[in-house]
This record gives C-alpha cells, structure tokens and sequence, in this order.
C-alpha cells in the first residue's frame, strides 16, 4: 500500500467500509439496509445502536498540528484537531477483528454523495457467504460510502458516512472509518486535500 507507515492486520489489503448519500432533506434508513457491507452478514447485525452521544469540542493536549485528522481505533474516537489545545470529537466505527490498521498519510480526494466500488476481494468474500454486493454503486441514500468521503492517500481506505448509524462506536467494518451522515458532512467541511490523517 502507499500509505506511509501503515499496518494492516493479518497481512490483508485495505478493503471499505459502510456510509449514506446525499441529499438536503433528512433521509431515514432500514436496520437491514447493505448490512453484510463492511464485512457483516445478516446474523452478526447489532440489534442495537452503540452509545454514541454527537460530536462535541473537547480539550485536546497533542504536537499535531491544527487541521489534522486522528483516529484513535480503540477509543472508536476521531479528533479533528484545532488550534489552542482543543479539537472536535467524533464518534466512528472502525474495522473489526482483522481489518484494523494503523498509519500516517494525507488526504488526496473528497467526494460528496461519491460513487462505491468495492474491492474484488470483499465482493469475492461477500460471494462465499452467500451475499451479493454490486461491483459499483451510484451514489445515493443507499450507497454504503454515505453523503461524503475522505480518501486516504492511494488505499482503499475511506472516511464516509453510514447506512448503519447503530454501528458507529462499534467494531464492524472492513477496515474503513465511518462517521453518522451528518458529522462525516461536518468534518468534510472543515478537512482540506493535503491534510494529515493519523491512525493509531
């Protein structure tokens, strides 16, 4: 992979991870809507939501320089630093047993409502399982990718936004980061091409 310093569990390529699209009204989604994306089949769907409260501005002691992006995978936790000690906290879900990485790179792309194709080898796993998953998807209300994504250096890895909003804080997916629909739109607003991405 390009990233610098990244460390895939298990040896296994950077795969994707859930989201939803775009749209300026509010948009509702089913608890079974693409739940086998992001790694989960049907029988290991939560029946219930993680305990996450909403983002919130927090004191926030680190040498990171303002503008940076770090994630803290066993926290399920992402700051989005800010000058004078303080930085904004999201809620996330992150991969689960084996797909977790770590790694510093940039963010190269953004994308509004994007596009998902997802890997050969999630579509190749997903088949074993019996589950389909289209090789590409417009983006829209259903798209895993969710309303916005960050693109991490040259990987498969994503910030994006959830059709599964229960699963954020949770352990879930295929190694991407996902945030609620509209917090990933709030961190999309304030995340320039070029910025620092940190996952510990």
């Amino acid at each position: 992979m390009a990233m610098r310093s990244i460390k895939a569990a298990a040896g296994l390529t950077a795969l994707m991870v859930l989201a939803v699209p775009a749209r300026s009204e509010p948009i509702t989604f089913s608890s079974d809507t693409f739940q086998i994306i992001g790694g989960m089949s049907s029988e290991a769907t939560p029946t219930r939501r993680g305990n996450y409260r909403g983002m919130e501005t927090v004191d926030f002691k680190t040498e990171l320089a303002p503008g940076t992006i770090l994630v803290r995978t066993r926290e399920r936790k992402l700051y989005y630093v800010l000058p004078e000690g303080r930085a904004i906290q999201y809620g996330i879900g992150v991969g689960r047993e084996g797909f977790t990485w770590s790694g510093t790179d940039k963010i190269t792309r953004k994308a509004e409502w994007p596009d998902w194709r997802p890997p050969k080898e999630m579509i190749a796993r997903e088949a074993r399982r019996g589950n389909y998953i289209p090789v590409h998807m417009l983006g829209g209300p259903d798209n895993p990718l969710g309303a916005r994504a960050l693109y991490i250096g040259t990987t498969m890895y994503r910030i994006h936004g959830t059709t599964q909003p229960w699963s954020i804080g949770m352990a879930v997916s295929s190694g991407c980061i996902r945030l609620l629909n509209e917090e990933v739109i709030d961190l999309f607003n304030r995340v320039d091409v070029g910025a620092t991405v940190v996952v510990e």
